[in-house]
């Protein structure tokens, strides 16, 4: 129908297409929450990797201190500090080969000093402390040594610094 030259459109609701307020707000809050819970994945995610990184340092770490110790007392001759059974000291030197060879702390890492130099046993990613040795046995029989010291880990997780006790017992042969 026409009326002065214009056309009249009838215009229904359901040929219109696009959102409500409503509908957009419910979007909205959906899209939100589903971000949410997104970030609380990943930040979950990241903290069981920052505990499972610490862990795995000191355990590593303790191991290869431990499988040195065992290592060099068994190419041993002598231990010479602690000098006396029943003695205890913050280091322990070994005779190996007529070199001694002295395991200590420097700056919160177990070290290895002989003729060659010092090398650090731990990694960058612990520290040590409490590291003590008391000579075990008597003064006619093998010489043994319990060696005791704790590892702790420098990156921080959720639950802090990750902290393993370590103790062993060595003999020369």
């Amino acid at each position: 129908m026409r009326k002065n030259g214009f056309t009249r459109t009838n215009f229904s609701t359901q040929n219109l297409r696009g959102f409500t307020i409503i509908e957009l707000l419910i979007y909205m809050g959906l899209l939100s929450g589903f971000l949410v819970v997104l970030t609380q994945i990943f930040v979950a995610a990241l903290d069981v990797q920052l505990v499972s990184e610490a862990t795995s340092r000191t355990r590593e770490d303790g191991r290869y201190i431990l499988s040195r110790l065992e290592y060099d007392a068994g190419r041993a001759t002598a231990i010479t500090m602690p000098a006396a059974p029943g003695q205890s000291a913050d280091s322990l030197q070994l005779i190996i080969g007529g070199e001694a060879f002295t395991y200590a702390i420097t700056a919160a890492n177990v070290t290895i000093t002989n003729t060659s130099g010092t090398q650090s046993l731990n990694g960058t990613g612990t520290t040590v402390s409490g590291f003590s040795v008391q000579r075990l046995g008597n003064t006619n029989g093998k010489q043994s040594a319990r060696v005791n010291f704790t590892l702790i880990s420098t990156g921080q997780g959720v639950k802090g610094s990750e902290v393993r006790s370590y103790q062993t017992t060595i003999g020369v042969r």
